[in-house]
């Protein structure tokens, strides 16, 4: 079954790991890069950052500031632990924001922060250990509509459940996990 979404969001925690040529659809995905463990070569991160403009693909930093201006990255992803109240400056200067929030508590903080699009986690069960609970489509569907800002739904999203993602209302969704272990496998069942 093909999922058809406008947007698809993929975090990433390597560049080397992903193979950008199975992207076949421009303008429909987005990377958001997120290293938080290991030191990754600039002129790497710049030529896939290229790599990422000729195949018309989004590029969003995670709460690095330098990095977003050092790359002239599409914009800039705000974790949901990160309650700087400055960012939103930086939605003046031409760069999109993305937050990421679990409640409507700290969906209200994003939109303080000037935050856009709203990655809403966890949709479906996860195998974390310490990440318990979680919201299901029909309790997501109702969040979405009492917001005024585009939720994307994150969590969970694997192989099994990924057809359950066309009865979510939002026009796009994120992944994390599943772009890890299977990518191939993901990103061809969203043609």
């Amino acid at each position: 079954m093909l999922i058809i979404k406008k947007k698809y969001y993929l975090f990433l925690e390597n560049t080397r790991d992903f193979n950008l040529n199975l992207i076949k659809i421009r303008n429909k995905f987005n990377i958001i890069y997120r290293n938080q463990n290991i030191e990754e070569n600039l002129d790497e991160l710049k030529k896939f950052r290229m790599n990422c403009k000729k195949k018309r693909v989004g590029f969003y930093i995670a709460n690095n500031v330098g990095l977003l201006t050092k790359l002239s990255a599409d914009g800039l992803y705000i974790s949901a632990h990160n309650k700087n109240l400055l960012l939103n400056s930086f939605s003046k200067k031409g760069f999109d924001i993305i937050g990421s929030a679990h409640n409507q508590k700290e969906i209200n903080i994003k939109l303080i922060q000037g935050c856009k699009i709203m990655i809403f986690s966890r949709l479906f069960k996860t195998n974390y250990k310490y990440k318990k609970g979680y919201l299901g489509v029909p309790r997501f569907n109702l969040i979405s509509l009492r917001n005024r800002v585009e939720l994307v739904p994150l969590g969970g999203i694997n192989e099994t459940n990924l057809c359950k993602i066309n009865t979510v209302k939002s026009n796009s969704f994120a992944c994390l996990t599943a772009i890890k272990k299977k990518p191939a496998k993901i990103i061809n069942r969203l043609f």
